[in-house]
Order: C-alpha cells, then sequence, then structure tokens
C-alpha cells in the first residue's frame, strides 16, 4: 500500500481516537498492577472524555476509500451526542463494576461497551451497505455479551440468549435483503442505487427484509418482543446504553438510507412506517400500563419514543433530520436519568419494581426530584425538553401533511401521561411502611445524574441547540 493510501485513514478521526483509547484501556487492564487497577474506571470516564472533548466540533464534509466512508457535520454532531450519553454510562456503572461480581471484569466491561460504540460509527458513517453491514455486526455481537454480562444471574444469561438469537434472525434477513438489492441494482453504494431502483416487487421485498435488521435495533412493533425480557435481565448500565445510544444510532441511520438509498420508493415506506407508526406507540402504552417492574415498564416506555423517533423519518425532510437528532439527544439525557436513578438504588437495595418506591421522597428527594424530572420529560410536560423535542417531530411530519398520523400519537401522549405519572405518584403520594433508606450515591453517579438533569431543563429553554442542528439541515 502506498503513503498515499494511509490519508483515507485520517478521515476516521472519531474511529482512530476511540480505538486509541480502547487500546490504552486494554494496555492498562492487562498489564496495571493490583493497585494501580483500582483507578481503572476513572481513567476509563477521563480517556473517554477526552476522546469526546476532541471532536466536540465538527469538521468539514469529506469521504474516504472511494465513497465508503462518509462524514458530515451532522453526522458529526450525532457522534458526539453518543459518546456523551456513553460517557454518561459509564459513570454510572462505576459503583456497580466495583461490586465483588464484576470487579475483576470492568476491563472486558469497557472494552466492551466502546467496541459496540465503534460498531455505530460504522453504521452512521457508511456510504456503502457491506460498510453498514460490518458496523451493524460490529454493534450487535458485543452488546449480546454485555447483555449477559452477569453470567451467574439466571435473568442475565436469558436476556443474553434471547438478544443474540433475535439479533441473528434479524441481520440473517437484513443481509438476505441486501443480496437482493445487490441483485436487482448491481452495486451496494448508497449514492449509486437509486438510479437503478425501478420499484419493482423484488426491490420492495428486499427493501422490506433490510428494515427488519433496523426495526429490531430499534424495538418497533411487531420487532420488540425481546425488549422488556433483555432490559429486565441486563445488567441497569447495559440496559440503559440498550435503550438510548443503540436506539439514537438506528434511527439515524435508518433516516440516512430511506433518504438516500430508497427515496425512488418513498411512497411504499411510508405507507410501511405509517402503520410502523400506529401499532408500536399504541401498543407499547398499553403495555407500559400493566407493568411493576420498573425495567420492564422504561423497555415499554422506549418502544414508544422508538415510534415517536420514526415519525421524524417518516417526512424525509431537513425539518424531520434536525428534529429526529434532537429528539435523541433529549431522550437520553431523560432516559439515562431515570435509569440511573433505578441503577442507584438497585445497587444499594436490589430493589426494582415500582411498590418498592413507595414514599422515596421521604428518604431521598434528590433523586426522587432527578426521577421526577425524567418522567415529566419522557411524559413530554412543558417546560421540560421532552415537551420540545416532541412538538418539532409533531411538527416535521405535519410540514409533510401527516396531520391524523400526529393527532393519533397527541391521543398516545395523552395516555402515557397515565404511566408515567404512576411513578411520580409512587414517591411523592403513596405511603410505605418500610421506605427505602437513605443513602449516597457515589460521585460518579451524583455527577452523571446532576448532567442528565441540567440536560432535562436546559436544552428545552436554550433554543439555539435546535437552531444549530437545523442549521445543519441534512447533513447528509
Amino acid at each position: 500500500m502506498s503513503a498515499m493510501d494511509y490519508s483515507n485513514f485520517l478521515v476516521m478521526k472519531e474511529e482512530l481516537s476511540l480505538v486509541a483509547v480502547m487500546v490504552i484501556l486494554l494496555l492498562y487492564d492487562v498489564f496495571g498492577s493490583k493497585k494501580s487497577l483500582r483507578y481503572f474506571q476513572p481513567v476509563a470516564c477521563i480517556l473517554f472524555a477526552v476522546h469526546t472533548l476532541l471532536h466536540v466540533v465538527p469538521s468539514a464534509a469529506d469521504a474516504s476509500f472511494g465513497g465508503m466512508y462518509q462524514y458530515t457535520p451532522m453526522i458529526g454532531v450525532l457522534k458526539t451526542i453518543l459518546n456523551i450519553g456513553t460517557l454518561i454510562v459509564l459513570m454510572q456503572a462505576s459503583e456497580w463494576l466495583r461490586s465483588e461480581s464484576t470487579i475483576h471484569k470492568r476491563g472486558e466491561f469497557v472494552f466492551l461497551l466502546l467496541s459496540t460504540l465503534l460498531g455505530m460509527y460504522f453504521m452512521i458513517s457508511a456510504g456503502n451497505f457491506l460498510f453498514f453491514y460490518i458496523g451493524l455486526e460490529t454493534a450487535s455481537i458485543p452488546l449480546a455479551t454485555l447483555v449477559a454480562f452477569d453470567k451467574f444471574k439466571s435473568k442475565s444469561a436469558e436476556a443474553g440468549a434471547k438478544y443474540i438469537l433475535n439479533a441473528v434472525f434479524a441481520s440473517g434477513l437484513s443481509l438476505y435483503g441486501l443480496s437482493l438489492i445487490y441483485g436487482t441494482t448491481g452495486t451496494l453504494y448508497f449514492e449509486d442505487i437509486p438510479a437503478a431502483i425501478t420499484g419493482a416487487p423484488l426491490q420492495i421485498m428486499a427493501f422490506v427484509f433490510f428494515v427488519v435488521g433496523l426495526f429490531f435495533k430499534m424495538s418497533l412493533v411487531p420487532f420488540h418482543q425481546w425488549t422488556p425480557d433483555v432490559y429486565e435481565g441486563a445488567p441497569t448500565a447495559v440496559t440503559s446504553y440498550l435503550s438510548v445510544i443503540s436506539k439514537g444510532a438506528a434511527a439515524f441511520v435508518l433516516m440516512t438510507i430511506l433518504i438516500k438509498v430508497f427515496a425512488p420508493i418513498a411512497a411504499q415506506w411510508q405507507g410501511i412506517l405509517y402503520g410502523v407508526i400506529i401499532v408500536t406507540i399504541t401498543l407499547a402504552n398499553l403495555f407500559a400500563i400493566r407493568q411493576k417492574n420498573l425495567k420492564r415498564f422504561l423497555a415499554y416506555s422506549s418502544i414508544s419514543q422508538a415510534g415517536y423517533i420514526v415519525l421524524g423519518i417518516i417526512g424525509g425532510s431537513a425539518m424531520g433530520m434536525t428534529s429526529l437528532v434532537y429528539y435523541i439527544l433529549v431522550y437520553m439525557v431523560s432516559n439515562l436519568a431515570a435509569f440511573g436513578v433505578i441503577a442507584a438504588i438497585e445497587n444499594k437495595t436490589g430493589k426494582v419494581t415500582m411498590e418498592d418506591y413507595n414514599g422515596l421522597y421521604s428518604t431521598n428527594p434528590r433523586l426522587t426530584l432527578v426521577m421526577t424530572l425524567a418522567m415529566f420529560s419522557l411524559a413530554g410536560i412543558p417546560p421540560f425538553a421532552g415537551f420540545f423535542s416532541k412538538f418539532f417531530i409533531f411538527a416535521a411530519a405535519a410540514e409533510q401533511g401527516y396531520y391524523i398520523l400526529v393527532l393519533i400519537a397527541l391521543i398516545n401522549t395523552i395516555i402515557s401521561l397515565y404511566y408515567y405519572l404512576l411513578v411520580v405518584k409512587a414517591m411523592f403520594i403513596n405511603k410505605s411502611d418500610a421506605p427505602i433508606a437513605a443513602f449516597r450515591c457515589d460521585g460518579a453517579m451524583r455527577f452523571s445524574l446532576s448532567l442528565c438533569s441540567a440536560g432535562i431543563v436546559l436544552l428545552g429553554l436554550l433554543s439555539v441547540i435546535y437552531n444549530q442542528l437545523s442549521l445543519l439541515g441534512y447533513g447528509m
């Protein structure tokens, strides 16, 4: 390979930086002394924070490897959002990773977590279906290992098995769809495929098979059945990562591919998404009301949120893309706040049901406040960020004429208010003979929950964030 060829890698700045962090942490984990490894978690967080800060300002659009790898300012912004979310997950996992069962596996946990993030980077930056598929598998396989990380807990092992079996099935269908796309168009490059798409039945079938993989990642109905069991069985830090980072990356990729590759058959895929949105939001809301375990409750909540995310995708407009990325950002801080509180309480007491939270305000008012902010934001109650993210996503769909769809989504939002407020009611109003005792979280958890709370309050009030995203437009 000539010296000129290596310049292709220089475009992949985020990926190279992330790999450098992974290699440093791997060497530290393997060769560090027992005494020095006590600082492994803080070092991992600091290194990853440096990696995040290095790429906060997006650079100019570029491409490498003949267009297989794409970079745009919007892609740069989304990678930064995913980085911030991953950093919060790392901080929230610190206390759990100090427990007796996991203290010797901290290195594996962080390495696997960053491996999945690298796969998501590849997915987001793909300009070719082969490169996209490599990213999809790089993200999925380590995630299955993370889900089964508490291998001595039967629910964790069961969750890992369910996740990998569903992922393999969805991945196989996607690959079959890709083979049909290649067979009918003669290329796998995003830019070249639209010219060869005629809307033939085989191409429609190819599209349907392909999107199954992304529908699975986003937990859209009918590919959602794995979600509650996996969320309940996986370690809480992994559940929060799955619910936000994995979903955000998949949503962005879905929109990019629909607009870039399948624009000639927009009428067909908009019809499919129309039905998927209605069924996903409605079913998830109905099942969420019945949940008593908070991790299962948030699983159905995240299925419902995925339906709202697709509202930004269906129109395929610049406003839709801006609303989508903004929604992912707001959903990330809201969900990580909720899972952070669940993780903090689970680490101390092992309690995860809604009944356990009865009277929480009397003993842990700060955690109660954070959980209340998260529930209000997820429900879309003003003036919190979740209200504005829902408003913009509804506006993007309405702009394209989907008024009935927006109305159905609005009705479902009112239904969701009921079950989100059940958690708030438990903490503030319900009485308990033995509420969860007062306790103090570790510093990393307190800092992460403060970040999430600030995000919930400020992201909605600071209009400059949405405005900056809209200036990037499609950014694709």
